[in-house]
């Protein structure tokens, strides 16, 4: 299983919505937000944006409210994917996932979410700010260790 994750900084996105253009381009050959498995949340009163995606999560609640075993995980990458073939889109996922992720093509009649593209997420590869990436979990975790340690040590300097 891949080590890799997809992480989003949202103070780098600029709310152009390239990895919704990527993704759905990439997934379904057109390019619509709708059908995007990325999703940039924007609050303009505030001026911020975020890119939302799937956590793929351990113990995926979309996956157990599945009743026709659509949903699963893929050995190699790591992904809570769907098989449409097998997805009666009952919407039963959408409901249950607590982070929204889940979406539903109208035109198909089945569910969809983010399946890390087969290991190279277009909505990362394209983003040109680079607001989404795909990173090594333990280069990740000793990055983010390495900030958290560096704010205390200044912290204590003071």
């Amino acid at each position: 299983m891949s080590s890799k994750i997809l992480l989003t900084e949202p103070s780098r996105c600029t709310g152009c919505r390239t990895c919704e253009m990527a993704c759905s381009l990439y997934h379904e050959g057109k390019c619509s937000p709708v059908l995007s498995r990325t999703r940039v949340i924007k609050f303009e009163s505030k001026g911020k944006n975020f890119p939302t995606i799937c956590s793929h999560c351990a113990k995926p609640q979309c996956m157990a409210a599945c009743s026709e075993g659509a949903i699963s995980l893929d050995s190699g990458t790591g992904a809570v994917v769907i098989d449409e073939a097998l997805c009666t889109g009952c919407r039963t996922c959408l409901l249950a996932c607590p982070h929204s992720q889940m979406g539903y093509n109208r035109e198909k009649k089945v569910a969809f979410k983010c399946d890390l593209c087969g290991g190279k997420p277009q909505c990362a590869r394209f983003c040109p700010t680079g607001a989404i990436a795909f990173r090594d979990v333990d280069e990740y975790l000793m990055a983010r260790r390495r900030v958290l340690v560096g704010k205390a040590v200044q912290a204590a300097q003071e």
